[in-house]
């Protein structure tokens, strides 16, 4: 029997998407990032300093945090103090190294960037939507830190976005809602570049296995939802044209 999106989507289709820039008043970069009915909270904040390896390079680092908000599902979660699960801690390495691929760290100086993604709601793809938001208020920051002049030049030299696509029913489906993500056979999450260029790739199959075939299918829908991501956030960083120094 062939899936049915409860949301009436077709299987390529991407949930509605949306950022709203300078959700906050003191982080230099922030951002609501909303796919469907996940929203996430990314901001950005700056530091002195490095870490030890970095100290005396001119270099900067980028690093960041994830939390999820005791309501941020249909029963309280508890919050997480001095001891992180490790999907918390597997899932903030997946930021900061995404992020940290399309970044210039001599142009950051022996400053600390830190991302922070809290989840206010969660109806799965939050580290897909950490990702893709959390590179907007990156590049907002640097927008306005370029305008004040504390950064002599940008550092951004990519782009990046994620995504989730599974298999329902052995067919392939983009951007995963929960229904799907728990009854999905195969669970993929995607990150790329702004030339499509492959991040990262975290997938298994829940039941049975996968084919080649479908794995195909699966980086392609991928592709086209990041594609897509990849302009709507275009659409939301102020001055992208000045701060990008990519090719």
């Amino acid at each position: 029997m062939t899936w049915q999106r409860p949301d009436g989507r077709q299987p390529y289709q991407l949930r509605p998407v949306n950022f709203q820039t300078d959700f906050t008043c003191f982080a230099p970069g922030s951002v609501l990032a909303q796919c469907g009915e996940t929203r996430v909270l990314c901001t950005v904040s700056i530091a002195k300093g490095v870490p030890k390896f970095l100290e005396g390079s001119g270099k900067g680092w980028l690093t960041a945090e994830y939390r999820m908000l005791p309501s941020a599902t249909l029963q309280r979660k508890q919050r997480e103090d001095l001891k992180l699960s490790g999907r918390t801690q597997e899932i903030q390495r997946l930021i900061g190294r995404s992020l940290r691929s399309v970044i210039d760290f001599d142009a950051l100086g022996e400053n600390t960037f830190t991302v922070d993604a809290d989840v206010l709601q969660a109806d799965a793809g939050t580290r897909t939507t950490a990702i893709t938001g959390g590179f907007v208020a990156l590049a907002c920051a640097i927008s306005k830190l370029v305008q004040m002049g504390s950064l002599t030049r940008s550092p951004i030299i990519g782009q990046v976005a994620a995504t989730s696509v599974g298999l329902l029913g052995g067919e392939a489906f983009l951007d995963l809602n929960y229904v799907e993500d728990v009854a999905a056979e195969v669970d993929f999450n995607v990150v790329m570049n702004q030339n499509l260029g492959i991040i990262e790739v975290q997938g298994t199959a829940e039941e049975g296995y996968f084919s080649r075939q479908q794995l195909n299918q699966l980086l392609d829908f991928s592709e086209k939802g990041i594609q897509q991501l990849l302009a709507s956030q275009r659409q939301a960083i102020p001055n992208w044209n000045d701060i990008y120094m990519g090719d």
